[in-house]
């Protein structure tokens, strides 16, 4: 059962089931999107809708109480975007040992999968990135390291997530890519947005 609650002056926050629920309520708001809304932020469990005055916080409540589900509506517009990975990071054996898959294995089945970016945060340009095999759902790290390259590719829980830039972090390393995730000089500076479908390939294969 989905929750509505004011968040600030201009703001409506929908507190949803879990994340498939999430992702559905924000692909579906977004193809029809009601007047006045501003803008569309997902994350894990919750999806916040800013608006203008052009509309009121009860017309948009009623509104999104309203929307048609995602399976009832024709898919996004929108290309999808290919990420080139070399299969080399630091805790891929790790990974197959805890999933008791063989490494070559775990490659494959992390190229095979669909994805697609849920929700965004932690740093700008990180992608929360769902959908992929479920066999590769991993824990984080029980010692998070201090510096991850740019360009690491990892594993977490559901999701496969890509370190725009160098940082602490504590998700499993599986790989790396030269695929520039943030960058001012672009019109959108995300090259992964929620809702943005995502495959993983292999350098050289």
């Amino acid at each position: 059962m989905r929750r509505m609650l004011p968040a600030g002056h201009n703001g409506l926050l929908v507190e949803c089931d879990d994340l498939a629920d999430v992702m559905s309520l924000h692909r579906a708001v977004e193809a029809s999107r009601p007047t006045g809304v501003i803008d569309l932020v997902p994350a894990a469990r919750t999806l916040l809708l800013t608006f203008d005055d052009t509309t009121t916080r009860s017309d948009l409540t009623a509104a999104v109480a309203n929307v048609g589900t995602a399976e009832a509506i024709a898919p996004l517009d929108r290309p999808e975007v290919v990420i080139p990975v070399t299969y080399d990071g630091g805790d891929l054996a790790e990974v197959a040992e805890l999933t008791g898959i063989p490494v070559d294995e775990v490659v494959r089945r992390h190229q095979a999968a669909d994805h697609i970016v849920a929700f965004t945060g932690f740093a700008p340009g990180f992608a929360y990135i769902a959908g992929g095999d479920s066999a590769l759902n991993v824990p984080r790290r029980p010692t998070p390291r201090t510096r991850v390259p740019a360009g690491s590719v990892s594993l977490a829980g559901e999701f496969t997530g890509i370190y725009p830039r160098e940082g602490p972090g504590g998700w499993q390393l599986i790989g790396r890519t030269d695929a520039v995730l943030w960058d001012l000089r672009r019109e959108t500076p995300a090259l992964l947005t929620p809702g943005t479908r995502v495959r993983f390939s292999e350098v050289g294969s």
